[in-house]
């Protein structure tokens, strides 16, 4: 058996009953969307797709020391933040930095970044952030909060830069739908179904080692084209095509 150039929902849930010889009755829709779900979410946290970078811009409360991530956040790339007034100029990004750092921070000073005055807050333009509660690609009051420190002292306009979670192939969508992974990563993904349908089975380890072993190749091919494709484009890079003739010496 072969590979498809893509699968859709309807062909990668064959691809897994033809590969494992096993049938609906054993591996119904419910579990084949389980394998796939979880091939999915495998592959997002191993090679994230520079197709699912996302960036969005809001403007911090003064006094507020945290803000909400997106919806649907995988992870946070990074913090940006600009001026209180707009976002055309430099900004700086923030440090990524864990929460005890921030608690320590913040209490070892009071009032105005830098002072020993009392006050309730280290205020300031922000320096740092830490992620609360994680980002666990659900909706916009699950997916976790970013705390930040000094604690803003103006409103700091900012951008979040991250990866959200794609959306993937469910029995849900249209049995010939297509998504980015199903689309150019095709084997990957497959055996990333195959190696969850062989964990499933409770069988023989070698059929797993081996899909497993497929699936970590396949990866390592399909992180070097990404890389490729973010040094350089279509359009500006490559050998120059028009000979270019010497001028006389």
């Amino acid at each position: 058996m072969s590979g498809l150039s893509s699968y859709s929902y309807t062909t990668i849930k064959q691809a897994i009953l033809d590969y494992t010889e096993v049938d609906s009755n054993v591996f119904t829709t419910t579990i084949l969307d389980g394998f796939i779900m979880a091939a999915e979410h495998r592959i997002n946290l191993d090679l994230p797709m520079d197709a699912d970078r996302f960036v969005d811009q809001g403007t911090m409360a003064t006094d507020v020391n945290n803000i909400r991530v997106p919806a649907g956040t995988l992870f946070v790339r990074g913090v940006e933040v600009f001026n209180a007034t707009n976002s055309t100029e430099q900004g700086t990004y923030l440090e990524r930095r864990d929460q005890t750092f921030l608690s320590e921070y913040v209490g070892r000073l009071t009032g105005p970044e830098g002072s020993t005055a009392s006050g309730a807050d280290v205020t300031g333009k922000p320096k740092y952030y830490s992620m609360f509660g994680g980002a666990t690609g659900l909706t916009d009051t699950t997916s976790g909060s970013i705390y930040l420190a000094p604690t803003p002292d103006a409103n700091y306009v900012f951008r979040i830069y991250y990866n959200k979670m794609p959306t993937g192939l469910g029995s849900g969508s249209d049995g010939n739908s297509h998504t980015y992974i199903s689309n150019y990563f095709p084997q990957g993904l497959l055996y990333a179904c195959l190696v969850e349908a062989y964990g499933f089975l409770k069988g023989p380890t070698d059929m797993l080692t081996l899909y497993d072993g497929k699936y970590k190749s396949e990866l390592q091919k399909f992180a070097a084209m990404q890389i490729g494709r973010r040094r350089r484009d279509d359009y500006t890079d490559g050998t120059i095509r028009i000979p270019i003739e010497s001028p006389p010496q």
